[in-house]
């Protein structure tokens, strides 16, 4: 019993001691790629992240896409390590927050899994190592010290230009009548002969696919086809074991999940992270 307490006490100090030091952080920074792997945003593992913590109230940006204020003072947030102990059977992982400092703020419990497919046993692994994180209670609280942005305004000074005041009157037509000389030139403007460039052809590139019309879900085997009105099916998305979030078929690399009662779809294309919002009918 005793041990049991001293257990409790001990959790409770070191609970509010990370709670503290995480509403200290404004930001939360996912890398694209982690260190224990090979590729980028392998296993949907930086999605997943992100996604989790946007969820339990951070504010999560990927490194690559730094917020104006986090590019000019990088201790405004907390940088995610992925700790990767699987073995052949086991997917054991971990995370862990660093200051600017690399100074370790918070290490997540072990989450495991034994599912055999890859994807699924780190989105699970990942989840339950998410409860230190959910048991947080994160909200940002700044320091009094922190940079406060001002606006500057600029203004633009446009130069005037002045006419000289005692401006010779010269006329366009000079004639010189003397008895030495007998000369009449014209000054009128000559007629110019240089053609007028062909205006360029502008070359539109073709934008993205747009998804902004309804998406009526029509149920498949274990997810959704999404169709616009035309009918055409425009996506496939696959169930997970997180409720309202969805993994799209291959061809997007990404996930569609649910966030303050509007559905989301984020997708990898060539290294860049977009992330657009849906109208879907269920």
């Amino acid at each position: 019993m005793k041990k049991l307490i001293v257990l409790l006490v001990v959790f409770g100090i070191s609970y509010g001691y990370s709670q503290e030091n995480l509403n200290a952080y404004k930001y939360i920074i996912v890398p694209k790629k982690f260190d224990a792997f090979k590729k980028e945003n392998q296993y949907k593992t930086s999605t997943l992240i992100k996604y989790l913590f946007t969820q339990n109230g951070f504010d999560a940006v990927y490194d690559d896409a730094l917020p104006p204020d986090l590019e000019r003072n990088r201790c405004l947030g907390l940088q995610v390590l992925l700790n990767d102990e699987s073995s052949m059977f086991t997917t054991k992982t971990s995370l862990t927050l660093k200051d600017c400092a690399s100074k370790e703020v918070l290490t997540t419990m072990m989450g495991t899994s034994k599912k055999k497919q890859y994807e699924s046993s780190y989105r699970e692994a990942l989840t339950e190592a998410f409860t230190t994180i959910k048991a947080s209670n994160y909200t940002y609280s700044p320091s009094e010290t922190e940079e406060v942005s001002v606006p500057v305004v600029v203004t633009e000074v446009v130069e005037k230009q002045i006419e000289p005041k005692n401006k010779p009157n010269v006329g366009v037509v000079q004639q010189v009548a003397t008895p030495e000389n007998q000369a009449y030139g014209s000054k009128e403007p000559v007629v110019s002969n240089i053609e007028q460039a062909e205006p360029v052809e502008v070359v539109v590139m073709a934008e993205k696919e747009d998804y902004s019309g309804i998406l009526y879900a029509q149920e498949i085997e274990n997810g959704f086809q999404l169709v616009d009105s035309t009918p055409k099916i425009r996506l496939k998305i696959y169930r997970t074991s997180i409720p309202d979030v969805f993994t799209v078929a291959n061809e997007k690399n990404g996930m569609v999940f649910k966030k303050e009662g509007k559905w989301y779809l984020e997708y990898n294309t060539n290294g860049t992270m977009t992330t657009e919002a849906l109208n879907i009918k269920f």
